[in-house]
């Protein structure tokens, strides 16, 4: 009957920078969500795998959720603003 041979430890790949890292982090300007989603993805890899790009990652999620909230504001703005000029401008005649 022959031991089984433990298996080597995986070394951590430090010189690779994860791909999804920089698709969530450039996802982060063009469609927000999908870089905080591609950007949450990528941070479960590379603490798995011990890729490079973890800041690349999380500023991704960041800039993902910073201009999520821009749009929302802009697009709530454009509706509102318009709204509340018409009715000052019907009620003092202007």
């Amino acid at each position: 009957m022959t031991t089984p041979v433990p298996a080597a430890p995986v070394a951590p790949v430090a010189g690779r920078t994860n791909t999804l890292s920089i698709i969530a982090l450039i996802g982060a300007f063009v469609i927000p969500l999908a870089g905080i989603i591609v950007g949450f993805i990528a941070l479960g890899q590379i603490k798995r795998t011990g890729e490079a790009g973890h800041g690349l990652a999380l500023w991704g999620v960041i800039l993902g959720f910073v201009f999520s909230i821009l749009y929302v504001l802009i697009i709530v703005l454009s509706i509102l603003l318009p709204l509340l000029l018409a009715g000052t401008v019907s009620r003092y005649g202007y």
